[in-house]
């Protein structure tokens, strides 16, 4: 069997099990049972596969056809021109999370302190911090990033050493470990309502972790803890950014103002959808 030979097999079989992009994940997961890429893929598609990369792609194919997520088979995922590792630990990094580092970066300054918390893969600080250095011609924030989840961290501290980012990591619920105070928070917390979780795509109720994606019961649990929380580590001035799931703006909204945050800011990504609310701390 030629490599072409195999990619159009592979291509059938994702057709078969109702991948929606059947024909770019066959590509994908080619390039990464050869660990190739176009240029390979252009060059050696009449060759005889071989051996190993034959048994690699299947394999891979039959875990992409039971629909686990592309980025777990291969084990990485890109965001804000990155690439990120990325394991069943950690939320798959969105595009649309790239609205809140792009919101970020029009805040920061250098020299300022910025925590990240429930960061997951680490994607957000580590990507605020290596555009604002690219952007500042080598300039450098303090960045802080937390977690509940060890394995999340595990996974955050390769990606900080992988793409050389100097990110403090602290195993926290939410704020509880966390000292000091920061110019500016970021959070892309869980939100999903808990009885809307069994709603979502296969590749997500069944593989992305289940404590990355609950809000609990109305999805706002942790909203109301940040939001109760973080006058105690966001200097006054200083800026909260958060993601949010497209119809809790309101409800937010409110919570950032009865807890004295003003100029509040609502972002929509590329969509359309509400995705960012910023806001002021003023008292």
């Amino acid at each position: 069997m030629t490599n072409r030979e195999l990619f159009s097999w592979g291509r059938e079989e994702l057709g078969r099990a109702g991948c929606p992009d059947s024909g770019t994940d066959a590509k994908l997961l080619l390039y990464f049972a050869a660990d190739a890429d176009l240029t390979w893929y252009a060059m050696h598609m009449e060759e005889q596969a071989e051996k190993n990369v034959e048994e690699r792609f299947r394999s891979a194919i039959a875990r992409r056809a039971a629909r686990e997520p592309l980025q777990y088979i291969t084990g990485s995922a890109p965001f804000f021109g990155y690439t990120f590792k990325v394991t069943p630990a950690v939320l798959i990094p969105r595009f649309d999370t790239e609205v809140l580092v792009e919101e970020a970066l029009g805040v920061l300054m250098p020299g300022m302190r910025l925590l990240d918390i429930c960061t997951g893969s680490g994607c957000i600080p580590i990507a605020a911090a290596k555009e604002f250095a690219e952007r500042t011609g080598g300039e450098k924030l303090s960045v802080t990033a937390s977690d509940l989840s060890e394995e999340a961290l595990v996974v955050a501290r390769e990606n900080a050493r992988e793409l050389g980012a100097d990110i403090h990591f602290v195993k926290s619920d939410l704020f509880s470990e966390i000292t000091g105070t920061y110019d500016v928070i970021t959070a892309n917390p869980p939100y999903i309502r808990e009885a809307d979780i069994s709603l979502l795509d296969r590749e997500v109720r069944a593989y992305e972790p289940h404590t990355a994606l609950s809000g609990m019961e109305d999805g706002l649990y942790f909203y109301r803890k940040i939001t109760e929380e973080a006058s105690d580590y966001l200097r006054r001035d200083g800026i909260m950014i958060l993601e949010i799931g497209a119809d809790q703006a309101e409800s937010v909204s409110r919570m950032l103002r009865e807890h004295g945050f003003r100029e509040i800011r609502l972002v929509q990504d590329l969509g359309g959808r509400d995705r960012v609310l910023m806001a002021k701390r003023k008292t």
